[in-house]
């Protein structure tokens, strides 16, 4: 009777050990769609083809995060590139140059007063910022023209989101500051290359 019973504690003990861990199971990735441009009308340059050029380096360390993103602001741009930008000509190249696709993280104050304790705060701020340039040369190489666009954004992060609510938060940091960025690389094409997507 005492070993049954012993037994018995045992196994409701193991039981409740793998009960406690069932419910600590961390959730699933959040599955996040793929940033893509080919459903916005595409530019077509005089150009023979089009180049996209990545000349942005990332620090990799603090306070620069960019590289820890599920979508990381330079990959976006590339995609950008890719799919609005369409050679339309016999001869030379234009030169897509992303020149920054930062995100920097700043880790907010919090407030250790006893109200603090019982509020829910902001932890985290991002700042992100993609800068990029479109060269198009004539027709004997030399420059015609130069179509400039940037665009700035910021999110805050409360200190309870998941991991997986952090990653969404930080996508649609991404894919809102490349409709910014798109919206404005279009007007300054507009103004300076004379040329409307279509």
């Amino acid at each position: 009777m005492i070993r049954y019973g012993k037994t018995i504690v045992g196994l409701a003990g193991i039981l409740a050990v793998a009960a406690l861990a069932a419910c600590e199971t961390p959730a699933p990735a959040a599955k996040l769609p793929e940033l893509t441009y080919t459903h916005l009308a595409a530019f077509r340059l005089p150009v023979q083809k089009v180049e996209v050029v990545n000349r942005y380096v990332s620090p990799m360390r603090e306070p620069n995060v960019e590289h820890m993103f599920p979508v990381p602001p330079a990959r976006a741009m590339e995609r950008w590139g890719r799919d609005r930008l369409r050679a339309d000509g016999q001869r030379g190249a234009a030169q897509f140059v992303i020149v920054e696709a930062s995100v920097k993280e700043t880790k907010l104050p919090r407030d250790t007063s006893f109200k603090g304790m019982f509020t829910k705060q902001q932890s985290e701020r991002y700042d992100a910022r993609v800068d990029a340039t479109l060269d198009i040369p004539d027709a004997v190489g030399a420059m015609k023209g130069v179509a400039n666009a940037h665009a700035s954004r910021w999110v805050t992060v409360r200190e309870d989101a998941s991991l997986n609510e952090r990653e969404k938060i930080k996508f649609d940091l991404v894919e809102g500051l490349m409709k910014d960025f798109d919206a404005e690389m279009e007007k300054s094409v507009l103004r300076y290359l004379g040329t409307l997507p279509r």
